[in-house]
């Protein structure tokens, strides 16, 4: 279990997020990063809201590909009706009364024989069905990013705020000898002063990482709808190593044959290709068959011959179209310019991608070296911290020199931590833009936790289920509904 060595004096407390002593709780069972990871892929909004996008562009085909089959309409009438006529002619008056009812009933069927339109319609549905699936594949693994950045965040909160804990007791201790020695004469108040001055920037740097780390934490309740009372700690075994393959062309070529953002401006590139095409079917004939059955009947009286009335139709049409006021060729600028512009943005999303893995791949290799000399700067403070406390001890250093000293250990101490984390996430930020981030990867990466818990006290509510109402996010929408 990883533990706070906090002091129980107020200022060293808390005000929202804290780490507990095994003294204070009995210690649950603490979230890894494969379980946050799967909350996330099961309640993130943003995803749903990808999965549910993707659902209805696949639904747009089959919109699309219903004008390609039989259309069967059916229409029908009842009509009653009041007629009164009053003629005459020379001395000769005649009225007429009927009241009197109508029925009729027409059913149509057409089959589209030949209709350009409508196929590129469903052609162009298809290539946008294509991108659509690289685009969730894209959120997919932005949100395995950001998870994976979040969880991390906290442990590198957690880590620099244990660090500025830490430099607050020891130059808070030094504050107080301070006083003594100079209540006893052997100081003067300039040094009283310099110690309170370095306590209250200590203090200050302590509610600063405090802060950052409650900010961390909710960001992660952002992601996953969830709140997480423990996290597992990354261990200090983590292999610090050069990403595989250690060639950089590797990953470059990777990504242009794996990113999901190049392969969705790839993809866009043939939707706006059958765009243009879908815009020069407009100038081909369509052809398609019918076949239509009519039915009417009357009760009139005033009909001398009484019955009813069918008609039955089967036969082929064709429309072309001859001028449409020039709005198919302007369809057919607009969708070339369209066209170049997907070209441009893919080349835009290609070139932006092969610069952010060289540019990932180098931050790695420089965090593999980085880790290493911080590791070695905590040694080399702590001796010189070491030196500088004798030399005051016996006159040759001043209590400035003990405070700067003490501030350089614990500054090394969190740079070694913002070293380790940023090595992780660049880490995985690089596999991400390589199109190989998956859960497996997250596996891998959780496999370097420790198993040891990081507790949290988390704020209270007067409504204990205030919070997970705001959160959650709901039951999917039922189709239809």
């Amino acid at each position: 279990m990883r533990l706070a060595h906090w002091a129980v004096n107020a200022p060293f407390r808390p005000l929202l997020l804290a780490v507990l002593t095994a003294s204070f709780i009995a210690p649950a069972q603490a979230a890894d990063l494969v379980t946050i990871t799967r909350d996330a892929l099961n309640n993130n909004a943003a995803l749903a809201s990808a999965r549910s996008e993707f659902s209805s562009v696949e639904a747009a085909r089959d919109v699309a590909r219903g004008g390609l089959l039989p259309q069967v309409n059916a229409s029908g009438s009842a009509v009653h009706n009041e007629q009164f006529e009053s003629q005459s002619q020379g001395s000769a008056r005649g009225v007429s009364d009927d009241s009197y009812n109508t029925v009729s009933l027409t059913l149509e069927a057409t089959q589209a024989l030949f209709n350009a339109v409508t196929r590129q319609e469903v052609t162009q549905a298809e290539r946008q069905i294509d991108q659509q699936v690289y685009l969730l594949a894209a959120t997919e693994q932005q949100l395995l990013i950001d998870v994976a950045s979040a969880y991390f965040d906290i442990l590198r909160a957690h880590e620099v705020l244990e660090a500025r804990l830490a430099q607050e007791r020891a130059i808070g201790r030094q504050l107080e000898q301070a006083r003594e020695q100079f209540e006893v004469g052997l100081i003067a108040i300039t040094e009283v002063e310099e110690a309170r001055a370095s306590f209250d920037q200590s203090r200050a740097d302590r509610i600063a990482a405090e802060s950052n780390l409650q900010v961390a934490f909710e960001v992660l309740e952002q992601l996953t709808g969830q709140r997480y009372a423990s996290i597992e700690a990354l261990g200090d075994s983590m292999p610090i190593a050069l990403p595989t393959p250690t060639d950089r062309d590797y990953w470059v070529e990777q990504s242009l044959e794996r990113n999901p953002q190049v392969l969705a401006q790839q993809a866009g590139i043939e939707v706006s290709r059958v765009g243009v095409e879908l815009a020069r079917a407009g100038r081909l004939p369509t052809v398609q068959a019918f076949a239509n059955y009519q039915y009417a009947d009357s009760d009139s009286e005033l009909v001398l011959v009484s019955g009813y009335v069918t008609s039955a139709q089967v036969g082929v049409s064709a429309n072309v179209p001859i001028y449409t006021g020039g709005s198919t060729s302007a369809s057919i600028r607009q969708g070339t310019f369209q066209l170049e512009s997907s070209q441009y943005d893919f080349e835009s999303q290609r070139r932006t991608t092969i610069q952010q893995v060289r540019s990932l791949y180098t931050q790695v290799s420089n965090n593999v070296e980085t880790v290493e000399a911080r590791q070695q700067a905590i040694v080399s403070n702590r001796s010189a911290l070491e030196a500088t406390r004798a030399g005051y001890e016996v006159g040759t250093r001043n209590i400035v020199d003990v405070l700067n000293a003490e501030q350089s250990l614990y500054n090394a101490i969190a740079n070694y931590a913002e070293a380790r984390y940023d090595y992780v996430v660049n880490l995985l930020s690089l596999r991400q833009q390589a199109g190989l981030l998956d859960v497996e990867a997250i596996e891998e990466v959780n496999a370097w936790l420790t198993g040891e818990d990081i507790h949290f006290i988390l704020p209270e509510s007067n409504e204990p289920d205030a919070y997970q109402r705001a959160m959650d996010i709901g039951a999917p929408p039922t189709p239809g509904a």
